[in-house]
């Protein structure tokens, strides 16, 4: 199959009018790229054309639509708190980007969760598990919270507020094995020995804030389910922390790290074409809600100057697909131009992260209702027909 569709062929096998493919496109349903032969002019990703006339070629049916709203389809939950927009995000309703020039994580952590918690005292702070990597410490500082805490309905919304500002400080006590006073980037900035301030403290800040939140991502969509339940904010931060640490969502950052090496081996050309021989995706480039290029990325990556293997294989990849870097990409980016030790990049999402979790958890909490989707039976027929 062809990488890439002229519109003329992309309208044909949708069968659709000009303006809904430019809609699926803007809606980052369908990646684009400007045509090599003709600028004026662009190119379509053929597959996920053709995911989406598959799609419009079976019923709509409510279960139909349900099942291709799991894997960036149609929206599934209202929610205030994130969304994607015109190739921006947005943190109700402020960008994101413009937001990364001056804020802090707390910040933002306050401004998703609706407003409430951050100018209450944090005194109940225990000392943070310092053996082993980050993501096993955060793991056993979450855990041992969530076994203590209670259910968080019926507490008062305040207070599930203020529990929420304190998790945040624990996860990231957690990753940086030390309880300090002072804002996240400055105790990661110097945990990873870089100082109290300086340039790396504020690219951990920027990057933290441009990570807090990103719309329905699986893990705000776990700790939501977690939340639905009634469970302890603890929790479902913990659900999410789960979720992250699956090699499709946390991963990103060590997948890229293997690509690079293969890039290093092999040649930039030659390793971003033995990947697309053998259907193999390309970590760190591209993004669904994101045709036009990663704004993250971009916010991020003109504050520093990346490795040079790593600017010659962004260009191979850009030359060879049209992908631009995404937040991956400007993570590793970023932790290697900082020198910050193995597994920061992962460390550093999961702590912007968790201003996220919570956030959903509240508003999951405030909402209410049980988050219990149907399956569709699959397995062998019945024995016995219990409506014969």
């Amino acid at each position: 199959m062809t990488e890439w569709l002229s519109a003329a062929e992309a309208l044909d096998r949708l069968g659709l009018k000009p303006q809904t493919l430019y809609a699926y496109v803007s809606r980052g349903l369908i990646a684009a790229r400007p045509d090599p032969a003709d600028s004026r002019r662009s190119l379509y990703r053929s597959r996920e054309v053709e995911v989406l006339a598959e799609r419009r070629r079976r019923s709509r049916r409510p279960s139909d639509v349900a099942a291709g709203a799991m894997t960036f389809g149609e929206p599934v939950l209202a929610s205030a708190i994130t969304t994607v927009h015109a190739g921006r995000h947005w943190y109700r309703g402020r960008d994101a980007i413009v937001l990364a020039e001056t804020e802090t994580l707390e910040s933002v952590a306050r401004l998703l969760r609706g407003g409430d918690g951050v100018t209450l005292k944090r005194s109940d702070r225990p000392a943070p598990p310092t053996e082993g990597p980050p993501l096993a410490r955060a793991f056993l500082a979450l855990a041992a919270r969530a076994a203590a805490a209670p259910p968080a309905l019926g507490q008062p919304t305040l207070a599930r507020s203020a529990e929420a500002a304190v998790l945040l400080d624990v996860f990231a006590d957690a990753l940086a094995a030390e309880t300090e006073p002072g804002p996240i980037h400055l105790r990661l900035a110097k945990a990873w020995r870089l100082g109290p301030g300086g340039p790396g403290a504020d690219l951990i800040r920027r990057t933290l804030v441009l990570l807090a939140d990103h719309e329905l991502n699986p893990s705000a969509f776990a700790a939501r389910v977690a939340a639905s339940t009634g469970a302890s904010l603890a929790a479902s931060a913990l659900a999410g922390l789960a979720a992250l640490s699956g090699p499709r969502h946390g991963g990103a950052p060590a997948a890229l790290a293997l690509f690079r090496e293969e890039a290093r081996r092999l040649g930039p050309a030659a390793a971003v074409s033995a990947r697309l021989s053998e259907d193999r995706s390309l970590p760190g480039f591209g993004h669904p809600l994101y045709p036009d290029g990663d704004p993250r990325a971009s916010a991020l990556c003109v504050r520093f100057q990346a490795a040079a293997d790593l600017e010659a294989l962004a260009d191979q990849v850009r030359a060879t697909t049209g992908q631009a870097p995404n937040i991956d990409f400007a993570l590793v980016a970023l932790c290697d131009h900082l020198g910050a030790p193995e597994g920061s990049a992962l460390s550093l999402f999961a702590a912007a992260r968790c201003a996220g979790w919570l956030a959903h958890a509240l508003e999951q909490i405030q909402d209410g209702g049980l988050i219990r989707p149907r399956a569709r039976y699959t397995g062998d027929i019945f024995d016995q027909d219990p409506a014969a």
